[in-house]
């Protein structure tokens, strides 16, 4: 430390005319030229370091109101979709209970359809045997005639005489028209 305030006491000492040299002393001549060095960057560059720090600092400040009013967007936009997913899960869940209401509604009228249609089948069925067997019962009946007549004509061949005979198959031939009208 002596050697430093040395160096500065001996500044006063200076002859103002001398020779040109190079002072080789690295403890007085550093202090020296970091002192005129800064000096000069105070007085010259003070301005163009407050600019550009200034510009430094509204960059910053705008970045900053940027960020905040894409934050302040988001948010909105951020609110604006949780508002529309509250409606759509709303919208589903009135989709999903009219879908369940109107497959109940479905299930019910098939079931009463194929109730519907297991009754005309029945009564198709039912009207089906009962033609059947009308018809089973007409022509047993035609048989049982065929044969009842067959053998009274038999029987009437072998026991009438012409005369009888010729009468008797006028009144059934009369009788057979009858009955055909009658079954028509």
């Amino acid at each position: 430390m002596k050697n430093v305030t040395d160096s500065f006491v001996s500044l006063v000492h200076w002859p103002f005319a001398g020779s040109f040299g190079f002072n080789t002393d690295i403890l007085a001549t550093n202090p020296i030229n970091l002192s005129v060095v800064l000096g000069v960057l105070l007085f010259f560059g003070k301005g163009v370091l407050i600019d550009l720090l200034d510009n430094r600092k509204l960059r910053i400040l705008n970045s900053i109101r940027n960020s905040e009013e894409l934050q302040a967007g988001a948010v909105e936009r951020l609110e604006k979709a949780r508002a529309r997913l509250r409606k759509i899960k709303i919208e589903a869940d009135q989709f999903r209970v009219n879908g369940y209401s109107e497959i109940e509604r479905e299930k019910l009228n098939l079931i009463n359809s194929t109730y519907t249609t297991l009754d005309q089948l029945e009564n198709y069925k039912n009207e089906t045997i009962h033609f059947e067997q009308q018809r089973a019962i007409n022509q047993v009946r035609q048989r049982v005639f065929q044969q009842a007549l067959q053998g009274a004509l038999g029987t009437l061949t072998s026991c009438l005489n012409k005369e009888l005979h010729l009468r008797t198959i006028s009144a059934n031939i009369g009788m057979f028209g009858a009955m055909k009208e009658i079954t028509d």
